[in-house]
């Protein structure tokens, strides 16, 4: 069976092997930056991580894997070798990774038997030849029989260039229509990016699950599942998204290793790199302070937002879950009162009830970042709120609004929250609490569902007398 070819790559590459033998780190070697959190402890990587690669000739797609063999969580062994199994099956290429100072392993014999019935080509990497002294470990996988082996350092980038070279030469061959042509296509709209964020076990994996219909991320009951940050392309209806899945946020104080500390500051960079975030809260649980904190580094990065009460499937009444919905859709917009501009959908990611929702939600924020308040409504609105109540005293001035006006939309960025801009006699007048009557009464004229309202302050002197 043919394999589907990746639009402007020369194919995928998956990253197999036994636990801590420096796949995370060849993988990040590859990707050009540090993706995939790299540690000692085993099993660290237990999501299947796909990022492109421009390091050779021709870019290509790389994919890292859990570690098979059953080192690290035996829970989770079933899944990640599924996993695994998932990327060599969507692969062009298979590398199969060793630990050369560790030898030749049990589980390496029966990786490479199972491999060699592969369609895709298989290249043995065998790594951590930190020195040339430890060139003479290779030997010990000669009995694994593969005719293409390649000794790098993962860590320190030795051999890393051959192996690149190798890549490009087992990749399919580009085709040739795409040789003769000399029309440059047209560049794609960039996916929109979407972080599920939550608090541990809160359901995001599942979340992602159930929306791609298939089990594309391990969902396990064990909190603190995915430690990485996973991007997985998705498309619906004709437009591209990247469902990123972010690791549990703990409470800093609750952190056990170091591994749990590099997971939660990676998914504080990815509330900032996302175009919109999904913050997941465990309906079972509430709102928790936790899930507060994280609410507050979304209002943080000026975050477009939704919020999804996930777990319905367990708390919901037999009779009146209408009512109850309601209620439990309030109590939360007052927990969460600082963030009150995201929507808030109940569902389960279990049965997969309303989670189809979340891109109507979606969709409507969309929309509502390209509605634009013409300057003379603008004006006529700030004046009557600020007739209506005026700005306070700050030692003996008072703000005062010569004029205001929408700033144009950032065409680089997929949703981009409204800006206003208010010229006024000095900027340092206009203080929180009336910053926050302002941005009411606009809401009063244009709700800007899941959208952040941003209010600029700029000087300008007062009109010169004639």
């Amino acid at each position: 069976m043919k394999k589907e070819r990746v639009a402007n790559f020369a194919g995928k590459v998956a990253i197999v092997g036994r636990p801590n033998v420096g796949k995370s780190a060849l993988f990040n070697r590859l990707a050009g930056r540090n993706i995939a959190i790299v540690h000692d402890q085993p099993g660290i990587t237990r999501d299947r991580l796909s990022a492109p690669s421009h390091k050779g000739a021709r870019p290509f797609l790389v994919w890292d894997t859990g570690g098979i063999g059953g080192i690290g969580e035996l829970e989770l062994t079933e899944e990640v070798e599924t996993a695994a199994d998932a990327a060599m099956q969507e692969s062009d290429l298979i590398l199969l990774v060793v630990d050369a100072q560790h030898g030749l392993t049990p589980v390496d014999q029966e990786l490479a038997k199972k491999l060699r019935k592969s369609r895709a080509p298989v290249i043995l990497v065998i790594n951590k030849i930190d020195d040339p002294k430890h060139e003479a470990l290779e030997s010990d996988f000669a009995r694994l029989n593969f005719t293409r082996h390649i000794m790098i350092s993962a860590a320190h980038g030795r051999g890393i260039s051959e192996l690149l070279e190798t890549i490009d030469e087992l990749l399919p061959a580009e085709e040739t229509a795409a040789e003769t042509t000399g029309e440059e296509k047209p560049p794609s709209p960039q996916p929109l990016a979407l972080a599920i964020i939550g608090r541990p076990n809160a359901g995001k994996s599942s979340l992602i699950n159930s929306v791609l219909r298939d089990q594309r991320t391990i969902v396990s009951n064990i909190p603190g599942t995915t430690r990485d940050a996973v991007d997985i392309s998705y498309e619906r209806d004709g437009q591209k998204f990247v469902l990123i899945d972010t690791a549990g946020m703990r409470a800093r104080s609750k952190h056990s290793t170091s591994v749990e500390v590099f997971s939660v500051m990676r998914a504080e960079r990815t509330i900032r790199r996302a175009d919109l975030c999904v913050l997941v809260i465990d309906l079972t649980s509430g709102v928790t302070s936790q899930d507060k904190k994280i609410a507050g580094l979304i209002q943080e990065s000026q975050k477009p937002s939704i919020v999804i009460l996930n777990k319905w499937d367990l708390v919901k009444p037999a009779r009146g879950a209408k009512t109850e919905m309601k209620r439990i859709v309030e109590e939360t917009r007052q927990r969460l009162f600082f963030l009150d501009y995201a929507p808030v959908l109940i569902a389960s990611a279990l049965t997969g009830e309303n989670v189809t929702q979340l891109f109507a939600m979606i969709s409507e924020v969309q929309r509502a970042a390209g509605v634009r308040l013409g300057t003379g409504v603008l004006n006529r609105m700030f004046r009557a709120a600020m007739a209506e109540t005026l700005p306070p005293t700050i030692g003996n001035k008072r703000l005062k609004l010569f004029y205001a006006t929408q700033a144009a939309g950032d065409t680089e960025r997929a949703i981009d929250p409204p800006k206003f801009i208010l010229f006024v006699n000095q900027p340092k007048l206009l203080g929180d609490t009336y910053a926050r009557y302002l941005e009411r009464r606009i809401r009063a004229a244009e709700p800007y569902p899941g959208l952040p309202v941003l209010l600029t302050c700029r000087a300008r002197e007062s009109e010169p007398r004639k």
